[in-house]
């Protein structure tokens, strides 16, 4: 699944017309630098939520035949990431990887989605995040968790900072929506109950992750993204 119905509030004034998912980085749209990346790994049926722009989004979809994209239509409410996961969940297995659309990175080696989809556990795993440094281009935060030498996940305490942050890719279990609010809610509720049940994993990105959450943001990353090119 590709999360795509956000409104991109940071990203104003470029949103105020155009979703974020379209924004376009390096000659491509976010979207499309999202879906690229699920069909270098193989997936090739994805699921993306609209509700922001939605008919531009759907219009972007329309002509595009790998991967095969299924539309879940959130125009009636804003669910957030955890609730437009819950609505989708009829047109998803019952082991899924959700990415949020504007997630983009370089790859170093083998296909990041790839390594995830080796590494996942289904016997000691409730999600799989995908991690990326907490130094990386374009995030001033403190980042999201740390890491012990198994891969489990902790969060970080109030008011510290952690090494890694959430580079907005999971793999996911049906059953951990169980239970969950009707409406919107975020994904947070998923990844805090399964670190109670010490069974949220996280794998380190093998790239660099380009956090692209405002428009001044966009020239970085677009000149990080020609460098790895032609370096290639």
């Amino acid at each position: 699944m590709v999360l795509a119905a956000g409104l991109g509030q940071r990203m104003r004034p470029i949103t105020d017309t155009c979703p974020k998912p379209l924004v376009r980085i390096g000659g491509r749209a976010m979207l499309d630098h999202a879906l690229g990346r699920l069909r270098e790994a193989g997936i090739g049926r994805v699921v993306v939520n609209v509700h922001h722009l939605a008919d531009q989004i759907e219009r972007h979809l329309a002509s595009r035949e790998s991967p095969v994209v299924t539309i879940s239509d959130e125009r009636d409410a804003l669910l957030e990431t955890g609730g437009g996961v819950k609505r989708a969940l009829p047109l998803l297995g019952k082991t899924f990887l959700a990415m949020n659309s504007d997630s983009l990175w370089t790859e170093r080696g083998d296909s990041n989605i790839r390594r995830m989809l080796a590494a996942w556990r289904p016997d000691g795993m409730d999600c799989l995040l995908l991690l990326a440094a907490r130094d990386s281009l374009g995030y001033d935060g403190r980042g999201d968790f740390h890491r012990d030498a198994a891969g489990r996940l902790a969060r970080r305490a109030p008011g510290e900072g952690a090494p890694f942050v959430y580079a907005g890719v999971g793999i996911f279990r049906r059953e951990s929506f169980a239970d969950t609010p009707d409406g919107a809610f975020s994904l947070n509720l998923i990844f805090d109950r399964a670190i109670a049940a010490g069974r949220l994993f996280g794998l380190v990105l093998d790239g660099e992750w380009l956090h692209v959450g405002t428009p001044e943001a966009i020239p970085a990353a677009e000149a990080r993204l020609a460098a790895r090119r032609a370096a290639a």
